[in-house]
């Protein structure tokens, strides 16, 4: 009676057991393993948005304007 009562008892701690264990295991791994390259990590870009035949004009007017004015300036001699 008494080798009973212990058996019952060990073969509850075993299952208390192989229910942490479980749950441990679960916790450490997400799934199956990948085998071979890693996937390709991508960055995100940032977009750009586009620009309008207007804002284009504009930006070419302008960007003439400061070359225009970088040509006239005398350049300092480097030493």
């Amino acid at each position: 009676m008494i080798l009973q009562q212990i058996v019952a008892v060990l073969r509850a701690e075993r299952d208390h057991i192989e229910r942490a264990i479980a749950a441990i295991e679960g916790l450490i791994s997400t799934g199956r393993r990948r085998v071979g390259r890693p996937p390709k990590v991508t960055q995100k870009t940032r977009r750009r948005g586009r620009m309008s035949p207007a804002a284009r004009r504009k930006m070419s007017r302008l960007m003439k304007q400061r070359w225009a004015q970088g040509k006239m300036q005398p350049r300092a001699k480097a030493r």
